[in-house]
């Protein structure tokens, strides 16, 4: 199969299309890529991924392409988002089929707008070496990292930040230097991680990163509901069958809130109760561990109190959040951990 190299730095790729995307592994080609783009008066938009896309990936790429020509996919598992006992070394790295899917929905894109003057491209894909990243090494215990590193706190510290200390530490570091590296004009990322935007939007605040943070919703399964994540493929065909029930404990409880409001509110622990009640029958089958479950307000997630009356004012805007672990059903399959929310 052919391959073709578009300049010192990238990769050759597969030529999947008459116009493969070039890769690119190193920074200096990429910040000549920018250098291009703004002397053309065009924008850039950033879609940070860890690689295995899905639908949702996809989606987050077609919504950037409404907005910037020139479009940047960075394909990068991050470690320092994974504590030792972590998945790291079983995560899903799928880059061939990543670059196919990028490839065809360019394809996709110029059947939509041949000429180019509307809809935008993927211009390249950021595949970058551990080394290029984290200069000096990654080693998963934080006690052991040298070099610089980003917190933003105390959101960090919150609902994911309780069983994953490390994780928001590693996605603002990531960011940090992806945002720095590429210097797009805005960012892209599912509402699924609600909590990872609300530390980002943080992180180009108070660090002057003249980047926009754009939150897209989540995509999901169009029969239950279940949120996409690049994990579910660890659930395998049984727990499948029941991983939507997170989505539909947020949905009763998003009910109970909905038919509150025309009382004048209702309690905050009412709605989380409703959500628990279909948790509850999977718990007590010992098909899952509920994490935690939370509603809390939309800008630094501050719990709301259990006997709070949410009405509209207090309530619109809260974000309703839950995570769950998936208990292994079959031999050989380890537990799985689901997240997903809904705004209120």
């Amino acid at each position: 199969m052919e391959s073709t190299m578009s300049s010192p730095g990238s990769t050759p790729v597969p030529s999947y299309s008459p116009n493969p995307i070039p890769v690119y592994r190193t920074i200096a080609p990429l910040r000549s890529l920018r250098h291009q783009t703004i002397l053309s008066g065009q924008t850039i938009g950033l879609i940070p991924t860890m690689g295995a896309l899905h639908t949702g990936h996809l989606s987050l790429v077609l919504h950037a392409a409404h907005h910037h020509r020139t479009l940047i996919v960075s394909l990068f598992v991050n470690p320092a988002q994974f504590a030792p006992h972590e998945d790291l070394a079983t995560y899903p790295r799928t880059f061939e089929s990543d670059l196919q899917q990028l490839h065809n929905l360019n394809a996709q894109l110029d059947l939509q707008d041949p000429t180019g003057t509307v809809l935008g491209r993927v211009a390249g894909v950021f595949y970058p070496e551990l080394s290029v990243i984290y200069p000096r090494g990654i080693p998963l215990d934080p006690a052991k990292q040298r070099g610089a590193f980003v917190s933003v706190e105390p959101l960090s510290k919150k609902l994911e930040g309780v069983t994953r200390p490390h994780f928001f530490r590693g996605v603002a570091t990531v960011c940090s230097k992806l945002f720095n590296i590429v210097q797009p004009d805005a960012a892209y990322f599912g509402q699924k991680d609600i909590q990872q935007t609300i530390v980002l939007k943080t992180l180009v605040e108070d660090l002057h990163f003249p980047v926009k943070i754009v939150v897209c919703p989540t995509a999901r399964d169009p029969v239950d509901g279940l949120a996409l994540s690049s994990r579910n493929v660890y659930l395998g065909k049984t727990r499948r069958e029941y991983a939507g029930c997170l989505y539909r404990a947020l949905e009763a409880g998003r009910k109970v809130y909905e038919q509150g409001l025309e009382r004048g509110g209702v309690e905050a622990k009412e709605i989380l109760s409703a959500a628990m009640m279909v948790l509850r029958v999977f718990v007590e089958e010992g098909k899952l561990e509920v994490e935690y479950l939370s509603l809390a307000e939309g800008g630094e997630l501050e719990e709301l109190e259990p006997e709070e009356k949410v009405n509209r004012e207090r309530g619109e805007g809260a974000v309703m959040s839950g995570a769950i672990r998936m208990l292994p059903k079959e031999e050989g399959k380890g537990v799985v951990r689901l997240i997903d929310n809904l705004i209120l």
